[in-house]
């Protein structure tokens, strides 16, 4: 131990109280972040509010919304993927020049690829839940972290509405069931 720690034990990393601390909460961290990535305890799983659908369905935009559960799926697959190259390469990567650039056009065809790209996603993203890094910048001054808590607050954010629109559209609860409330 080096001269000056001999009487202050508590200054070196891993003997400070907050080490603990800051372990257990990374911890509790890594194990909550895959459940929010799919939902199922506090809301409606990802799986279970896409199951059932055809492609016909998806596609459809019901009247007085402005998507359809296709155009909501690509949207969140672009920005997952954007957030998962950013953490991936480590570095920030462009913005989109405006919104509209994130909600791709697609059509009926396109429904099992893009729910496929979902479900990829979702697989890429397991490995960073427990990363010990979640607090290093990747995006300007956001962190890994920030980056994953986005993930999973965009990804619910829109499985809500996907859940309003198969209301809307008459294909709700899904075949394995459903808040109905």
């Amino acid at each position: 131990m080096p001269a000056f720690c001999q009487n202050a034990r508590m200054t070196l990393p891993g003997n400070r109280p907050n080490d603990d601390r800051s372990q257990r909460a990374q911890l509790a961290l890594a194990r909550l972040l895959p459940k929010l990535f799919r939902g199922g305890q506090a809301f409606v799983g990802v799986e279970a509010s896409l199951s059932g659908l055809d492609a016909g369905t998806a596609a459809r935009v019901p009247d007085s919304l402005p998507h359809s559960v296709l155009d909501l799926l690509a949207h969140i697959n672009w920005w997952n993927r954007w957030m998962l190259d950013t953490i991936e390469m480590g570095q920030a990567q462009p913005y989109p020049a405006h919104a509209a650039d994130t909600w791709p056009v697609l059509g009926e065809g396109d429904w099992s690829r893009t729910k496929n790209e979902f479900y990829g996603l979702l697989a890429r993203i397991d490995a960073h839940a427990a990363r010990p890094d979640l607090a290093n910048p990747v995006n300007h001054e956001e962190t890994i972290g920030e980056l994953l808590a986005d993930f999973a607050l965009h990804t619910a954010h829109h499985f809500g509405q996907i859940v309003t629109v198969r209301q809307a559209l008459g294909a709700w609860p899904p075949p394995a069931g459903g808040d109905t409330w």
